[in-house]
């Protein structure tokens, strides 16, 4: 599976990691679910999905100490461009 074909689901992916969930939740438009999936998880890729929540919430310095518990820079694109970065590393796995 690509980012591309995560966003394009229509229902909720199956036998995926918490965080793929996490960040389809966001594909959805539903952050609130997102940010439920991934605030209690103590892995480095959910700090990192949880960074990239926060940043499009508006939320620069909540997002810049989730960015490093999860040990990666802070974004300079777009906020697309992130959640497709995260999500291609995410499904690597």
């Amino acid at each position: 599976m690509t980012a591309d074909d995560l966003r394009a689901l229509a229902a909720m992916p199956t036998a995926v990691l918490p965080e793929v969930l996490a960040l389809w939740h966001d594909a959805q438009g539903d952050w609130d679910q997102a940010h439920v999936v991934v605030q209690d998880l103590e892995t480095r890729d959910a700090a990192w999905v949880h960074a990239y929540l926060h940043r499009k919430e508006g939320d620069a310095s909540n997002a810049r100490y989730w960015y490093g518990r999860a040990g990666q820079p802070v974004f300079r694109g777009s906020l697309d461009e992130e959640w497709t970065h995260i999500a291609d590393a995410l499904l690597a796995r």
